[in-house]
């Protein structure tokens, strides 16, 4: 069986290597293109480790897209294969183990001032805070909805979508309906403003469905109000969202409320934002469960990490009842006499807390979230780069239900050297620095690159642990290693890696799923013609 899957993932990759352009059918030009994205993972056993390997050592996620365009015209397929699913990945606990889906088929004509959609479609409203149709592969996450959308513009004075259809939970369409119309209406255009934009906009959303223990239909009516604002450097978007009572939210009603205000200037920029949620938890079903269980987008607004340590512990949005926001800073110094050398300043903080002390046993408001954080980039010169950050994060194990927070210190030094064009050399060291929870952590990255073709690394993540007080050892000393490389050519990328990987919350756009530990081999391939 081992052999037959990796020799399927040969034959797969041979395929995708000779993909290397799009193909032009008939005589009004019409192309076809595609792409090809397999994740594989082969297992092994450790005994280190608190997560067994899976029974037959083997997970595989593969998606096959082809689409078709001429003229107006576009339609087009995506396939999906689990061989089993990866660990982690929410969509293995539906169904059998081994899973063919084709979650994606749809046609559809763009016109000038209009577009009709049927099949399965993608669509947002706004902020995504009364909904949200789209994928993200990194999560596992797909909620495309099966039906029809129409659009309409009014030149750029009028804009209006409406959509209708079944949603998708994973393997399934669901039984209910989902849709909704999003009007927009540029008073910016309509009275003239030449510098500057007006946005006057505002969604309605319906959700229905049947649920058989229950004596009356599952019904809910969610609407938006929105203003978007720009001149002169200085923006301003808000959005207000009503939610009608919802018997996931046992029968009470919803709503929240986001501001934006940026402003940007010579070198310099700010962006502050703010939000407050209160039972906006929206399933696509009422007896459904998994995070692709969500009709509406409510991301983590802070700040995202690609550090290993700085996101070791990623801040979970508290859809019950939160309010906070996020504030950034930047600020870019170039000098007059060398274009390569420039400082780069960078200072975010961010806070949340329950909004309602109902949700805590202590009967206060508790503290879900905070994070103070500074970063300095300087390019010294046209072959050095380094970056230094700091991260002080707070956070509620509980999320908000007890008067409990642990507190990490994050260092980190990222190195850039270029030796030439073609070759580079990145170095990070990082540490944190905690007296509760699991302790210290130190981590370390080495890549190197031979561009376009080729790049390499090595990384580890060990766990100190600390002692207590009370001479108590908290944490695991563990080390998670990794080491592997990539080969690209043209359109085609194969990842090969080895390693251990911590249990944690992986997140994607501020929303995450949970990754058990596991060791085992990553082979990755994505391609496209």
């Amino acid at each position: 069986m081992f052999m037959k899957r990796l020799f399927s993932f040969v034959v797969a990759a041979a395929l995708a290597l000779s993909a290397s352009a799009q193909i032009t059918l008939g005589e009004k030009g019409g192309v076809i293109s595609g792409s090809l994205e397999s994740n594989n993972i082969f297992y092994f056993d450790d005994k280190a480790l608190s997560t067994p390997a899976p029974d037959d050592l083997f997970g595989s996620n593969d998606y096959i897209k082809v689409d078709y365009a001429v003229d107006r015209f576009s339609a087009g397929i995506q396939a999906e294969v689990y061989t089993p699913a990866l660990q982690g990945y929410e969509i293995g606990n539906y169904g059998k183990p081994y899973k063919v889906l084709i979650p994606l088929v749809y046609a559809q004509w763009q016109d000038k001032s209009y577009s009709v959609t049927l099949g399965n479609m993608y669509e947002q409203f706004g902020n995504g805070l009364v909904f949200r149709s789209f994928e993200d592969r990194q999560l596992g996450f797909n909620n495309s909805l099966l039906g029809a959308r129409v659009t309409y513009n009014l030149g750029d004075y009028f804009a209006v979508k409406a959509i209708y259809g079944r949603p998708r939970l994973y393997t399934n369409y669901q039984t209910g309906w989902a849709g909704g119309a999003d009007l927009s209406i540029s008073l910016g255009d309509i009275f003239g403003m030449s510098k500057g934009a007006l946005f006057v906009e505002g969604s309605y959303v319906n959700r229905h469905e049947k649920v058989s223990d229950l004596t009356a239909d599952n019904l809910l009516n969610m609407y938006s109000a929105r203003l978007n604002f720009d001149y002169s450097g200085f923006t301003f978007r808000g959005e207000y969202v009503g939610k009608g009572k919802d018997f996931t939210q046992y029968g009470n009603k919803g709503w929240a409320g986001y501001g934006e205000i940026g402003w940007a200037g010579k070198g310099f920029s700010f962006t502050g934002s703010a939000r407050a949620l209160s039972r906006m938890i929206t399933p696509l079903k009422a007896n459904g469960a998994g995070t692709g269980n969500t009709l509406n987008y409510l991301p983590a607004m802070t700040r995202q990490y690609t550090y290993m340590l700085a996101n070791l512990n990623p801040y979970q949005v508290n859809a019950e009842g939160e309010i906070g926001g996020q504030v950034d800073f930047y600020y870019t110094y170039r000098s007059k006499s060398n274009r390569y050398r420039y400082w780069n300043f960078h200072a975010n903080y961010s806070t949340y807390y329950t909004l309602r002390k109902d949700q805590s046993n202590s009967g206060n408001r508790e503290r879900l979230w905070q994070d103070i954080n500074v970063d300095v980039t300087r390019q010294w010169s046209k072959k050095l780069k380094t970056t230094v950050l700091y991260s002080f994060q707070e956070w509620n194990p509980t999320h908000g239900s007890h008067h409990r927070t642990y507190v990490s210190n994050i260092f980190v030094a990222d190195v850039q050297y270029k030796f030439d064009r073609k070759k580079s050399l990145r170095v990070e060291a990082q540490y944190l620095l905690s007296g509760e929870y699991e302790g210290d952590w130190v981590a370390g990255l080495v890549e190197f690159n031979l561009a376009p073709k080729w790049s390499f690394f090595v990384s580890d993540m060990y766990n100190l642990g600390r002692t207590d007080r009370n001479g108590v050892f908290k944490g695991t000393e563990k080390n998670y290693y990794s080491v592997g490389g990539s080969f690209t050519i043209q359109r085609v990328r194969i990842q090969l890696s080895y390693g251990r990987n911590r249990a944690g919350f992986i997140c994607s756009g501020g929303v995450c799923r949970y990754s058990p530990e596991y060791n085992g081999i990553n082979i990755a391939l994505t391609a496209s013609f």
